[in-house]
């Protein structure tokens, strides 16, 4: 008897469980659409979730120093009218401490390396700038190393000691007349500015030196026609820059030199530009484009900020390391990209006709 009620209790449990489950499943099959639709953000509502740690240091990383201009001295032989690196300091890093900075660049990311002044070719009469040409490419490594200059005091020996480790020789040469190279500054003594750079032509190419033209457009050469003679001398670039002023260095009240003279508008410009657009090698560079684009390090290693139309310095890499002076260095990467900052830069690469 007794185990006949226990018989029938179980069968009863077992029932009352069976329907309990069936209610819950069902309960659980309601509820999923709603679960599944409080998991996504609804429309209109703004994701207030943390970005990913990847994401924001990618966001504030310095931009890297692929091409970096060392103006390593300001001292000159030539007074162009319109210079905006000028003489205000004689200093010189010592040779040990340029290449120690050098090896910190390198480290960061830096490919190219251009020294300038200044003259480059005053100090030690080119070996300073020598030891450093030949320390980039033999001990960094580097894939491209160059030089401008104006090119008045370069030495045939040069060539022969240091060639093999310059990839690009760039030679300022605003005009192809003689009495206008004076009225900018660009000869000391009687030597003749155009002759010197057909010599220097021919240097590089006897040395396998990839050489380049810079030229500075402003009031005196504006309507000259020059494509006769680059088409000759034949560069590899021919970049051509607009007078550009900064102040404290080529104008204000501060600076050592005027250059208000020698300034000429954008529509000016333009007009040289396409006077010469049937020259292959030319790179025109506006005023927006050099104040921006260009990782200048002066000749205590600092960056100079110019996107205020001044040269303000960070602190030194020497001093604070890479990352930190760059932050200040107002460089836009991307206006240096459009530019074409980067480029074919090491003669390797660049299967020229010596």
């Amino acid at each position: 008897m007794q185990l006949a009620v226990l018989g029938r209790l179980l069968s009863v449990g077992r029932a009352v469980l069976a329907a309990l489950r069936e209610s819950l499943g069902a309960l659980c099959w309601s509820l999923a659409p709603l679960s599944l639709s409080l998991s996504l953000p609804l429309p209109g509502w703004r994701d207030s979730a943390p970005r990913p740690e990847r994401e924001r240091e990618l966001e504030d990383a310095p931009p890297t120093p692929t091409s970096v201009n060392y103006h390593f001295t300001r001292q000159c032989n030539y007074k162009c009218g319109f210079c905006f690196h000028t003489a205000k300091t004689s200093f010189v890093l010592p040779l040990e401490e340029a290449k120690r900075g050098l090896a910190m660049l390198k480290e960061a990311g830096m490919e190219k390396i251009n020294f300038s002044g200044g003259e480059p070719f005053l100090q030690d009469r080119g070996e300073f700038v020598g030891k450093l040409v030949q320390f980039c490419k033999q001990e960094l490594e580097l894939p491209s190393v160059s030089i401008v200059s104006n090119g008045s005091l370069i030495r045939k020996q040069w060539f022969e000691k240091y060639g093999e480790y310059l990839d690009i020789l760039a030679i300022s040469c605003d005009s192809f007349d003689e009495d206008v190279n004076v009225l900018i500054g660009r000869r000391q003594g009687k030597k003749n500015h155009v002759e010197n750079l057909h010599k220097l032509r021919q240097w590089c190419r006897e040395h396998a030196v990839a050489f380049k033209i810079n030229s500075v457009i402003n009031r005196f050469n504006v309507e000259e026609d020059m494509n006769e003679q680059i088409k000759a001398l034949n560069p590899v670039r021919w970049k051509v820059f607009q007078c550009l002023l900064i102040e404290g260095e080529n104008s204000g009240e501060d600076a050592l030199r005027e250059a208000e003279k020698f300034v000429i508008s954008d529509e000016d410009f333009d007009r040289f530009l396409d006077r010469h657009k049937d020259v292959s090698c030319l790179v025109p560079e506006s005023n927006q484009k050099m104040r921006d684009s260009y990782l200048i390090l002066d000749e205590y290693m600092r960056f100079l900020n110019c996107r205020n139309g001044r040269k303000e310095p960070s602190k030194s890499i020497l001093d604070v390391g890479v990352e930190a002076a760059i932050k200040f260095s107002g460089f836009d990467e991307k206006m240096f990209l459009r530019r074409g900052g980067k480029y074919v830069w090491s003669k390797a690469d660049m299967k020229l006709d010596w």
